[in-house]
């Protein structure tokens, strides 16, 4: 035996009311008087009803979801702030599909394309980029793109990221101020606008203080990476005094081959900063003193510039958000030094 489809005019039927007011109760958005919402949802679920999402986006031209696409999640960084984003979009009546993807660009270019095939309402891009041919199919299709914790040279596309660069000249000027006079940076990955900031910011930060890196070395966002690095950089008489990492995955990385590897002590021998300020940072094991990505406004700001961009305003962005430095005990504290 076969159950009859219940359809939202059954409904309406059983709780009284409009079948408008059925469907407003199911569109996320959309008001209803509480009244209406109780005898609308008691009526359903009394019946079994379930809205059908796909016909309503067939209707409205809208799927309401939005397609969120990652590079890595080793970074402790990402999945804080994929949670969050998750988090807000549905708060806002989105549905979240969620791709992985290397850093490849065909890689990219495959899961774009199937994003624009489930004919998602918008993009968020995390860690990744885009190239020209797909922001301009995507542009054509009119979904939005809004990159998070990235950004590019293109007019075309929106992003929301930390000032990476005032963030990496707090952290000369803290250096700086703790006496240090042979500064090293490891760098995040210098094909990446996060990473090549970064580095910039800590270079102008030390120029202004007549100084500048004793080395400068890319550490690719690695772990591994920045491990051998640290090996090769600290492991001679003429180290440097303090490095600033150019996230806190590398260096975690760096403190542990200082101290376990090397034999030196943090900070005794040699300060360490990081960027990010993920929950491990402030375990006890690391206490690491780092640039903090103010990751709630940046997923605040993301939705909010896709969301007006999906309901028509139709001007890119780049939003920077300014972080603190947050000092602990990685790196020689200043006497009285205000960041």
């Amino acid at each position: 035996m076969t159950r009859d489809k219940v359809t939202s005019v059954d409904v309406a039927r059983r709780a009284g009311v409009s079948q408008s007011a059925v469907s407003r109760v199911f569109t996320p958005g959309a008001s209803a008087s509480k009244a209406t919402i109780d005898k609308v949802r008691k009526a359903a679920a009394e019946l079994g009803y379930r809205p059908n999402a796909i016909a309503r986006a067939m209707i409205t031209g809208k799927s309401r979801i939005i397609g969120l696409v990652v590079a890595y999640l080793d970074n402790q960084f990402y999945p804080v702030a994929v949670d969050r984003l998750s988090r807000v979009l549905q708060e806002r009546g989105y549905h979240i599909l969620v791709f992985m993807v290397s850093q490849r660009q065909d890689g990219i270019d495959r899961i774009v394309q199937e994003l624009l095939d489930y004919q998602v309402d918008g993009i968020v891009t995390a860690s990744v980029e885009m190239s020209d041919v797909l922001t301009g199919l995507c542009e054509a299709a009119g979904i939005p793109v809004v990159m998070f914790n990235r950004a590019q040279d293109d007019t075309r596309l929106s992003a929301v990221t930390s000032d990476n660069i005032a963030g990496a000249r707090a952290v000369a000027n803290f250096l700086v101020a703790g006496g240090h006079d042979r500064i090293a940076h490891i760098a995040g990955w210098q094909d990446t606008t996060t990473g090549r900031d970064r580095a910039i910011g800590l270079a102008e930060g030390l120029d202004a203080h007549g100084m500048e890196p004793v080395a400068v070395v890319d550490g690719e966002y690695d772990r591994d990476t920045a491990a051998a690095l640290t090996r090769e950089m600290f492991g001679t008489a003429g180290r440097p005094d303090a490095v600033f990492v150019g996230n806190d995955h590398m260096a975690f990385a760096v403190m542990d081959v200082l101290r376990f590897e090397l034999g030196l002590s943090v900070p005794g021998d040699v300060s360490v900063v990081g960027y990010d300020d993920v929950p491990i940072a402030g375990w006890p094991a690391y206490d690491l003193t780092t640039v903090r990505q103010p990751v709630g406004r940046m997923v605040a700001e993301t939705v909010d510039l896709l969301l007006g961009r999906i309901e028509g305003d139709h001007a890119p962005r780049h939003i920077r958000i300014p972080g603190p430095l947050v000092i602990r005990g990685s790196a020689r504290k200043p006497k009285g030094f205000a960041p």
